[in-house]
């Protein structure tokens, strides 16, 4: 009887000191919560044995680490927020002030009216050339533009971009080279959508290039290639980001989005669109679905 009784005294003792152990521990996790700032990356660490502590420590760490990563990600999106505010503000403020001062020295000397006005409103279709980029973009964004793609020839939007454009490719005297193996070439596309990513296409060109344009095509795949102007390279990993520019003074135009709405464009028609540079010359490829890419 006596040595069932120390050895039932020994499982008890043995127990309670476990339970004190499980008890140490889980204050002192509970401490070290408590003292830990939210931003720390500080884990917690268990000394005791057995698989229910140590799983409870993997459980909290684990959603200390979702909780750290969701403030990274809060905190990326305010910075980004931050930087599209003060870029918005930035473009939309460069044309409206440039009107705002012709139209005071309008005021000034009203015998250069003609000329005045003529700079005004080209400052306000500048304005509203950026409030309709801005406003496209948010719509791609927001997932409330439906596009209606179908089989449908890939150059006729073409030809109406280059035709809408030729006041200023003629006016800085760009003669866009063509050269496409078949003018035939049928793509999976919105016809409204393709136009509208050859045109930011080039009006890029012009805005950042540095003169001459070339455009071919050749199995699905439809190039843009201009030279680059004197200056800084653009990063051909970043030339699809919203707002990107290569220069950091904005100085060139636009709202740095016809790009991200091209690539947004190509990819909701089941297309893609690259950037590279060759040489001293920027390269934009758009690849193209034949047929109707397979629901995902």
């Amino acid at each position: 009887m006596l040595p069932a009784l120390i050895l039932a005294l020994a499982a008890l003792g043995s127990a309670l000191l476990r339970l004190w152990a499980y008890r140490a521990q889980l204050l002192e996790m509970a401490r070290v919560l408590e003292e830990t700032p939210p931003e720390s990356n500080l884990r917690l660490t268990v000394r005791t044995f057995g698989m229910a502590p140590r799983r409870l420590c993997r459980a909290v760490n684990q959603r200390l680490e979702e909780g750290r990563q969701l403030r990274l990600e809060t905190q990326k999106r305010e910075q980004e927020l931050k930087y599209t505010m003060a870029c918005i503000s930035h473009d939309i403020r460069t044309p409206l002030a440039g009107a705002m001062g012709y139209l005071q020295l309008l005021e000034e000397d009203p015998e250069r009216q003609t000329e005045y006005l003529d700079i005004v409103r080209e400052r306000l279709e500048k304005l509203e050339e950026l409030l309709e980029e801005l406003f496209l973009y948010t719509r791609l964004q927001g997932g409330s533009l439906p596009l209606e793609c179908e089989t449908t020839a890939a150059l006729p939007p073409l030809w109406d971009a280059l035709a809408e454009f030729y006041p200023q490719l003629e006016a800085a005297g760009v003669e866009p080279k063509l050269r496409f193996d078949r003018e035939d070439m049928t793509v999976w596309a919105s016809p409204e959508a393709l136009g509208r990513v050859y045109r930011n296409l080039i009006a890029n060109a012009l805005r950042h290039g540095g003169g001459g344009l070339t455009i071919s095509g050749q199995d699905q795949t439809i190039s843009f290639s201009n030279e680059l102007p004197p200056g800084p390279r653009p990063d051909p990993e970043r030339l699809f980001d919203r707002f990107y520019q290569s220069s950091p003074d904005r100085a060139a135009g636009g709202a740095g989005l016809g790009l991200s709405i091209v690539r947004e464009l190509m990819e909701r028609m089941g297309g893609q669109a690259s950037a590279q540079i060759m040489g001293n010359e920027l390269q934009i490829s758009l690849r193209l679905s034949a047929l109707e890419p397979p629901a995902k």
